[in-house]
């Protein structure tokens, strides 16, 4: 008669066992998990580039002299805070940390958002090619952004299902008792409107500037003297 040690029980057991567990999703919950995180450093991935293009935007707009400091320094302030935001693993289960960052990525939209729209009055900008590149690339840049989110979202849809749905759940409470759900992206209450830019209330042009003719676009040439 055969006679089996403890281990030798216990190594079959698992044996036998591992493969019903594994197909009861064990391992679903922290998979899922990567794969939001993934999707999570897509979208720093693009707002690193969309902060990389900023100084070389300013600069170039700088370079045509418009009269709208006001606005210039908006977009600079708010590359400033979106970048100095801290973003740890623990944000994205932190609802507070994460609106933060989403906040400030949001009022550099904004301020991008209103530069680009002041520009327009600024023909010498619009034949710009070094301008009129890096708009292209923030405008890619943006789409990249949306994408990333989007994705980033339903990579966080995904897991945070599983954290409440059979079989799953078993084990998010159990094993995996420590996962938490993780904050999609929403859209900001300033996103829900398009931004209001008043440039007769912009910055005014500084001492000993020229004053622009009544009726003359910024940027463009005053209207020549009647004839006598």
């Amino acid at each position: 008669m055969f006679r089996f040690s403890p281990r030798a029980v216990v190594l079959a057991a698992l044996l036998v066992t591992t493969p019903a567990v594994s197909g009861c999703g064990i391992n679903a919950i922290p998979t899922k998990e990567e794969a939001a995180k993934a999707r999570w450093a897509d979208v720093q991935s693009q707002y690193q580039r969309r902060a990389d293009l900023v100084p070389n935007l300013v600069a170039t707009v700088q370079g045509a002299a418009i009269q709208e400091r006001t606005t210039l320094t908006q977009v600079v302030e708010a590359r400033a805070r979106a970048t100095s935001v801290q973003v740890t693993p623990e944000t994205l289960t932190d609802p507070q940390a994460f609106q933060r960052y989403q906040a400030a990525q949001g009022e550099l939209s904004q301020a991008l958002s209103r530069l680009l729209m002041v520009v327009e009055n600024y023909p010498q900008l619009q034949s710009n090619q070094n301008f009129l590149a890096l708009q292209s690339q923030l405008e890619g840049t943006e789409n990249r952004i949306a994408v990333a989110r989007r994705d980033y979202n339903e990579a966080v849809r995904d897991y945070n299902t599983s954290l409440r749905t059979f079989p799953t759940v078993i084990w998010a409470n159990t094993i995996h008792g420590g996962s938490e759900p993780m904050q999609p992206f929403t859209a900001t209450e300033a996103a829900q409107s398009t931004p209001n830019v008043n440039f007769d209330a912009l910055n005014p042009a500084s001492p000993g500037a020229a004053t622009a003719a009544p009726g003359a676009a910024p940027g463009s040439a005053p209207p020549a003297a009647p004839a006598r």
